[in-house]
């Protein structure tokens, strides 16, 4: 990635870094203190910035120049550090991002209290900026997300999921918020309907192709980018596109084998240098890159509508937003 674009990807999230902190501010003398440093230390450990970046993003592209668009953006990341909150509380998890998870270090209650906190406090901001649409939106998203991860809990150990079982969990665990993300921004800039459509098809493929990288990343991610255990969704009985890939060409011997692994968490613990080697040996990784760089592809072509010349400095960040999916680490 360019210099230049870089440093305008940093500023923009140093902008987003800088919102939040005034929105905490404003309310800190109102709340609890041990929810306070909750927050805190939950929301400024290291996040992307990816959700708000892209309302504030799509706004842009849709010729916004509106500064609250910033407060608008910021909702994004309330919901998704509130879901990472309550699924840190779920998966029992002491690490997150190479330190003490939330429910590690102040406690479960704690977590998942302060969870609430921001996905009510999210819903209110985009209430206050985006109208009814925005908030049937947001809702409809935070609906889908809460569905995707009850799919994927009734399918635990299942080897017998499809390619659109995993990415019926996909939509609602990663794709959905990040869509909505677009398309709010979008419409709060002034998107038509057209318009608003492309951003959020664009939003929507760029978190399935993140989620495969992510999924990946768990067989071959570097834990100490990663932040988690090699494995760790195979551990816990996750059947994710890089297995259910290569079970699709697997032999009958092959197949007996796996399927007597996932009879228990331990063996599956025990195992997982050996699942990772038979996904490797039925392509089952390279497959599933292939996929996520094909939906990379269908992705950029949504934006293909926004063809103003001043269009193009925000195209690009897009267009560099979609190669580090493809290409992050952690």
């Amino acid at each position: 990635m360019m210099l230049e674009l870089k440093e305008l990807i940093a500023s923009e999230t140093r902008k987003i870094d800088q919102v939040m902190r005034q929105d905490l501010d404003r309310f800190s003398a109102d709340h609890d203190q041990l929810l306070m440093s909750i927050l805190d230390y939950g929301l400024f450990g290291g996040g992307k910035r990816v959700r708000p970046l892209l309302a504030v993003l799509s706004s842009k592209l849709a010729g916004c120049r509106d500064e609250r668009v910033y407060e608008l953006g910021i909702a994004f990341e309330y919901l998704h550090v509130a879901t990472l909150f309550h699924d840190d509380v779920i998966d029992n998890a002491s690490t997150r991002r190479n330190r003490s998870s939330v429910n590690e270090k102040f406690g479960i209650v704690g977590a998942i209290l302060a969870g609430d906190f921001l996905h009510a406090h999210s819903m209110a901001i985009i209430g206050r900026y985006a109208g009814t649409e925005g908030l049937s939106l947001f809702t409809s998203a935070t609906c889908g997300m809460a569905d995707g991860e009850f799919v994927q809990l009734r399918n635990i150990g299942n080897l017998a999921q499809t390619e659109d079982d995993y990415f019926k969990v996909v939509m609602g665990k990663t794709a959905l918020l990040i869509g909505a993300a677009c398309q709010i921004g979008g419409r709060f800039g002034g998107a038509d309907q057209n318009q608003a459509a492309a951003l959020s098809e664009y939003g929507l493929k760029l978190g399935c192709a993140f989620q495969i990288v992510d999924d990946l990343l768990d067989y071959t991610g570097d834990p100490s980018s990663t932040g988690k255990r090699v494995g760790n969704d195979l551990i816990e009985g996750k059947v994710t596109l890089p297995l259910i890939l290569a079970l699709k060409d697997a032999d009958k011997r092959d197949k007996s084998w796996l399927y007597e692994v996932f009879q228990n968490e331990r063996s599956r613990s025990e195992q997982t240098a050996e699942v990772i080697d038979f996904i490797s040996r039925y392509d089952g990784f390279m497959r599933a890159r292939k996929q996520a760089e094909k939906i990379i592809t269908e992705a950029l072509a949504r934006l293909d509508c926004f063809i103003r010349p001043e269009d193009n400095e925000i195209l690009v960040i897009f267009k560099a937003l979609a190669a580090y999916v493809l290409t992050r680490e952690k």
